[in-house]
Order: C-alpha cells, then structure tokens, then sequence
C-alpha cells in the first residue's frame, strides 16, 4: 500500500482511472481537493482545491476521457457541483446564478460509494442523474426533481447510489439508513421510461439490508453491496437475491470486458465469478 505523500491524513472517497498511468482522485473535506496522476502514482499534482467552510465532495463521474463533474454537499443552499473539459487537468465550479440546484433543508449526499452520480451520453452530448438522501431524498434529472420513496428523514437515511443501463430505459436506486444496516425497509426503487412516461414498478424482493453501490453488469442484471452483504438482480432491480455475507461498500463493472469488482473495508477487494 502506497500514500500520496503530503496528504497521508486526508480521506480519499473516490477514484477515477482512464488508463494504467492517467487518474483522478478525491478527498471530502476541508479543503476538499482533487489529485491527478500521469504516471501511474508516481506522482501526483492538485488540480482541484476548495478550502471554504463545509465544503465536502461527495462523488464524480466521466462522460467520457475529457467531460466529468463532481458534486458535493450544498454550499449557501446550493448543491455544490464542479466540471472539466480536459480530463481533470482544470475544474470550474459553478457559480450561484448558474446552480440551479436548491437543497432543500437536511438534504445532502452520501459518499459512502461515489456513485450517487451517473453521467451518461456520448457524441458531445451528456445526460447527469444524480439522488440526495437525509432529510429528504431525490432523484435529479432533466426536468423537475422527483421526491424518492427510499427511506429518509434522519442524516443517516436516504439514497446512497444510483445505476443507469446503457439505454437510458431503466434507473435503479439503492440505500437505506446506514445506521440501521439490516433493514430492508424501502432500500431501492426503480424507475422506467416509456414514451416519455416515468414508472416507478413495485419491488417484490429488495436488497437484504442497507446497500451503498448499485451497478449495471447486463441491460437487465444489477449487482448492490453494502455492509451486510452483496445482492444480484436478474430483472432490471425488481427482486435480488443475496449471494454474500461480506461487508462491501462499493462495486464497478470495468469500462472494457466483463469483470466486476468489489471493495470494502480493511482494504478487502474481491472480484465476481460466474
């Protein structure tokens, strides 16, 4: 195991890899601060620093190598959110006038997965879906927000990730209240599109307890961690079934091929078998 050196205190929530030698990495809070490697962790320069009071990072995601935003808990009310045209190598945060993103009272994100955002698209253009838990959980997309059904109320509940299939026909959410990590109480909701309809199917089986990471492995097969276990689905989200015990607190399908990985704590990274 290996520290970027000068920054061997700091919290580090999220990674972002292009190739074996080009990266990105995040830490939360205070200052919050973006780092980027081009030889493979040799070496690391700061592309990215906000040292005001409550500002925390929560997650970031690509649209492809140069387009990508990251988004953080609100700052005077707004959602903070921050964007790169060049890889990383410069960010713009964005200013009050163009932040239309009002949170509303207790809500913020989670970054227990930095997967609480979801940039998808290609041929210069980018659909961004992200959720918010706390006090109040949504799900924001083109359009007005949409109130979620996932449990929240309490700083600990809400919506911890969200999964996009590559058709742009199905959302999956998960989450939960972390502080209550076997309930399965309202812990995932999908949603559907058909001819400019939302639906929101019932769940007949969720996940088994609080679950921090969603992905897509097929058009319709999800894998979801959390803290208590690990959950697959075979129909778009609608009923899982536990396939581990283990404690994780994320999981990614690699962008080329079909390996799918999972990490958790104590440095714990395993990976799927069929």
């Amino acid at each position: 195991m290996e520290t970027v050196k000068g920054y061997e205190q700091r919290d580090f929530r999220d990674i972002e890899a292009f190739n074996e030698n080009v990266a990105l990495i995040m830490a939360v809070a205070e200052p919050a601060v973006i780092l980027k490697t081009k030889d493979g962790g040799k070496t690391w320069k700061e592309v990215f620093r906000d040292s005001r009071k409550g500002m925390f990072l929560d997650a970031m995601d690509f649209v492809d190598e140069k387009n990508g935003i990251v988004v953080g808990d609100p700052v005077d009310n707004k959602l903070f959110m921050a964007t790169t045209g060049n890889s990383g190598d410069k960010w713009r945060s964005l200013k009050t006038e163009e932040n239309f993103y009002t949170a509303q009272e207790g809500e913020a994100f989670f970054a227990a997965s930095g997967t609480n955002i979801k940039v998808m698209g290609g041929n210069g253009t980018a659909n961004i879906f992200f959720v918010t838990g706390g006090k109040k959980s949504r799900l924001f997309l083109v359009g007005s927000p949409i109130d979620l059904n996932v449990i929240h109320g309490k700083d600990s509940q809400g919506a911890n990730s969200i999964a996009v299939n590559a058709s742009l026909t199905r959302i999956v959410i998960v989450g939960g209240g972390f502080a209550n990590e076997t309930s399965a109480e309202n812990n995932v909701q999908v949603f559907t599109f058909n001819n400019d309809q939302i639906l929101s199917p019932s769940i007949q089986t969720p996940p088994h307890g609080y679950r921090s990471c969603v992905t897509f492995i097929a058009n319709d097969t999800l894998i979801c961690c959390g803290t208590t276990g690990v959950d697959i689905s075979y129909d778009g989200g609608i009923n899982w079934r536990l396939i581990s015990n283990e404690s994780y607190n994320a999981c990614e399908k690699a962008k080329d091929g079909r390996a799918v990985f999972l990490a958790g704590k104590d440095g714990r990274i395993s990976k799927l078998v069929e």
